[in-house]
């Protein structure tokens, strides 16, 4: 009986077009000589990679791939009837979104690590799949080696998600841990990041959010079923925080993390006769935030990820893990690889659900949330100066739940670090606007938001 279950096992074989040759194309080629055999033991598919497209056929790479498997015609590769899965691994939007939508319109199964390209123009990308019969697979786009999106996606298909919160960029996360174990400067640190790699030369779209906005738009829209636009997110970055925020954040018993935060809001009841059925509102952020140090986000340093995701049935869950670099990423890339593989040999088309916003709900605008907030103030050291800050917040209906006024600083100015209680974003703004004009405030005001993860 035995040997007759064993003729009936065939090892089916697949080919793979890698698009992208650099780090991460290079780090899949690798790892599928590898562990292809591995791979093939365990899901009863070899995978055989029969072209790579390169933009320098001549650049020198981290990774020998053969000369004859180097092309630089990515349509022809695409084209191949022999190539089954298409790997898309070239970064930006442009070129990458001709060769994804090349791909799915010859039914292709495509897999892709590009998070800018889905949150710029998933829609469209997911749509063609469905008229096409193929799969999109992208568990490389968010949060490196963390298989996140197929927890969301499958593992808590049966849970309503109240809360995503994460540390979803690298870079950010290894210059606040550095600043805060070596009381440095932003500049500093970045400077030093820029110089062992973790950062690019022009930084602006890890530090000022935009890549984890990117990241977090895909969690939202995958945990809530309608697609999050990237205009919709709320995005701050790190620029602003200082060594001495660190520092009084520690005191006050939190550690400053730059958050990617989803959060449902129960859609508002309507009176009346008539009932209208009101969409969820869902807020979708990134800004830096007081973590408190009693939650493991707190602990998660230098450039590693976690993200928190809240189910209604599993209730809290964490994922952690390296969320950038070349094996992080290919070992993402592989997992995809193994369910395209699945899929394929299985005849399962659509198995992946993708977005067609069917989902009932939207993204609320940050003025509409709570919160409470750490604000700090560069003010002239003389008697009264407290009363009128708190004068103004009073007026905007803001309680004051602890000050600080730390000796020892000296100067036309010092810090007055202030914890406010919950109030909404617009509150806290107006009141904002108006602390700056008064004659005793002598610089830029601080505002990071505090999120208890309760």
């Amino acid at each position: 009986m035995a040997g007759s279950q064993s003729s009936r096992f065939v090892m089916h074989r697949l080919k793979i077009g890698l698009i992208g040759g650099g780090t991460v194309g290079g780090g899949v080629y690798q790892a599928i000589q590898r562990n292809g055999a591995l791979m093939a033991s365990r899901l009863g598919v070899t995978f055989e990679v029969t072209r790579v497209a390169v933009r320098d056929l001549n650049k020198t790479r981290t990774v020998e791939i053969p000369e004859e498997l180097l092309t630089t015609d990515w349509k022809g590769l695409i084209d191949d009837p022999e190539v089954d899965i298409v790997v898309e691994l070239i970064g930006g939007i442009t070129t990458a979104r001709e060769v994804v939508a090349r791909a799915l319109k010859q039914s292709k199964a495509v897999v892709t690590a590009n998070k800018a390209l889905l949150s710029a123009h998933g829609p469209e990308l997911f749509d063609l799949a469905i008229k096409h019969g193929a799969n999109l697979y992208y568990e490389a786009s968010v949060a490196g080696g963390i298989p996140i999106i197929k927890v969301l996606r499958e593992s808590l298909v049966g849970n309503r998600i109240s809360r995503i919160a994460g540390i979803v960029n690298g870079t950010c996360n290894y210059i606040l841990t550095r600043m805060k174990l070596e009381r440095a400067e932003f500049a500093t640190v970045l400077a030093e990041a820029q110089r062992l790699g973790y950062a690019e030369a022009e930084p602006s779209l890890d530090v000022d959010g935009h890549d984890a906005a990117h990241k977090t738009g895909i969690l939202a829209s995958l945990a809530f079923g309608f697609w999050v636009k990237p205009g919709e997110i709320h995005t701050e970055g790190i620029r602003s925080i200082t060594p001495l925020d660190i520092q009084f954040a520690g005191q006050l018993g939190y550690t400053i993390k730059l958050l990617g935060v989803v959060k449902s809001f129960e859609p508002e009841k309507k009176s009346g006769k008539k009932q209208v059925k009101a969409k969820l509102g869902v807020q979708v952020a990134v800004y830096p935030a007081l973590v408190p140090n009693s939650h493991v986000l707190a602990s998660v340093n230098y450039a590693f990820n976690a993200i928190s995701v809240r189910g209604d049935i599993v209730g809290d869950t964490l994922f952690y893990g390296s969320g950038a670099g070349q094996d992080p990423t290919t070992s993402s890339v592989l997992s995809d690889l193994a369910d395209a593989a699945l899929d394929l040999t299985h005849g399962c088309s659509h198995r992946v659900p993708a977005f067609s916003g069917r989902g009932d709900g939207g993204v609320v605008s940050l003025d509409q949330v709570v919160a409470r907030y750490y604000l700090r103030l560069s003010v002239v050291d003389k008697p009264g100066v407290l009363a009128r800050v708190s004068s103004v917040l009073g007026r905007a209906g803001i309680g004051i739940s602890s000050v600080i006024q730390p000796e020892g600083h000296v100067g036309e100015s010092v810090p007055l670090i202030l914890m406010l209680h919950d109030s909404s974003n617009k509150s806290v703004q107006r009141a904002l606007a108006a602390i700056r004009k008064l004659n005793v405030v002598k610089e830029q005001p601080v505002l990071i938001r505090v999120e208890s993860l309760e």
